[in-house]
């Protein structure tokens, strides 16, 4: 490979957003973490309700009915 093919194009600096742009920019990154943040909430209760069907499980095999 040549040295050229390996370079890094340099990335161009982004102009400022307008109170318009910046706004809609906002809006988009608060409805991503909105989204993590109820993906995580499930994910959450999910393993919660595991836990407690493996405890049940559990108290059923000790008690040997």
């Amino acid at each position: 490979m040549r040295i050229a093919e390996i370079t890094i194009k340099p990335i161009k600096p982004k102009p400022p957003l307008n109170p318009a742009q910046a706004r809609i920019a906002g809006l988009k990154q608060n409805v991503e973490r909105d989204r993590q943040q109820l993906q995580a909430e499930r994910d959450r209760q999910r393993q919660q309700r595991e836990n407690e069907r493996r405890q049940r499980q559990q108290r059923t095999i000790s008690t040997g009915v």
